[in-house]
């Protein structure tokens, strides 16, 4: 009942909405907020990340690695679905700084139901979508840097399946005045996509009229596709900065292909370098308005761990927790 439930509510957000485009776009795990830290600012990050998790937002901010560096995100989504992230850098040195990622979105099994059965047939079907991406970022000034990724994304409804290729582009470029970054992404650029499968092969009677009419092979088409396009511009800032502690913000505005245009929001407060606060704020969001996290890093060994947590606040659908690890050496 809770998953119709929740089925419920996203059919009467788009039956009520205003914008045209709304719904018109899929693989919709790409939008999906990933790094805790980033959704702990409410997504007002791209003229600020600079870590592995740079892949997700602005590629551009991976030429800031110095050497090597991983980060680890998850997320239960809505208590319906399971989203497992991984990025990976590391420093070619003047050549640039190269990426990978991976973004696994999956739901446990449900079983199949027919007008016939409506309690369930016995048999069960699962759904998985997959992202793996590949960066290449670098400095092309002192403070112009600028990156691109390619990635193959896949989606899979029980044994139907839709793939294809997808690029991200990013810049950040830094003036000499609070570490004031002026940035630019666009995400998810490529083709329309359309599911394919077994379960579309069909046997067609031409004439049901005539009793000698044979059949043949058929195959079900379903409607191609937009990804979800997006394209962001932002800025951050340091408002204060002392030895022991710093206060920076960040705003985005964001023009997604399937929805109306959007601003983030976003403040982190930095104590010693170790201990970090973060409060973000969305708005024009339909279920969305803030968010908030903390996280810290610590030394161990030669190398510099980090642990960050953020929880986003649903007006309706249940509040969603991130975990994110991050591992710089």
């Amino acid at each position: 009942m809770k998953k119709i439930f929740y089925i419920v509510l996203f059919v009467n957000a788009i039956t009520f909405a205003q914008y045209s485009n709304l719904g018109t776009a899929g693989a919709q795990f790409l939008q999906i907020p990933v790094a805790a830290s980033a959704e702990g600012l409410g997504g007002a990050v791209i003229a600020s990340v600079n870590d592995a998790s740079s892949v997700f937002w602005n590629p551009a901010g991976l030429a800031s690695v110095q050497n090597y560096d991983a980060h680890f995100t998850y997320l239960n989504w809505f208590e319906l679905f399971d989203l497992n992230a991984a990025a990976f850098a590391y420093n070619l040195g003047e050549a640039g700084v190269l990426g990978v990622s991976l973004i696994s979105f999956t739901t446990e099994r449900m079983e199949i139901t027919t007008e016939e059965q409506p309690e369930g047939t016995g048999r069960y079907f699962d759904a998985q979508d997959l992202m793996m991406g590949l960066t290449y970022s670098r400095f092309f000034t002192d403070r112009f840097k600028a990156g691109i990724t390619v990635k193959y994304i896949y989606q899979r409804i029980w044994n139907e399946t839709a793939e294809g290729i997808a690029f991200d582009i990013g810049t950040q470029y830094n003036l000499d005045f609070n570490n004031f970054t002026i940035a630019m992404s666009m995400s998810n650029f490529g083709p329309d996509f359309q599911f394919d499968g077994p379960d579309l092969d069909v046997i067609h009677l031409k004439d049901p009229d005539y009793p000698v009419s044979r059949l043949t092979p058929a195959g079900l088409r379903t409607t191609p596709f937009a990804l979800p396009l997006h394209f962001q511009v932002g800025v951050a800032m340091d408002v204060y900065k002392d030895d022991f502690f710093k206060a920076r913000v960040g705003l985005d505005a964001t023009h997604p292909n399937d929805n109306v245009e959007r601003i983030n929001l976003g403040t982190e407060l930095t104590f010693f370098d170790r201990l970090f606060l973060r409060g973000g704020y969305k708005y024009n969001y339909d279920d969305q308005d803030v968010s908030f996290g903390a996280g810290t890093n610590f030394p161990f060994g030669e190398s510099v761990v980090r642990f960050d947590y953020s929880y986003s606040v649903y007006d309706i659908l249940p509040n969603v927790q991130r975990i994110s690890l991050g591992v710089r050496f």
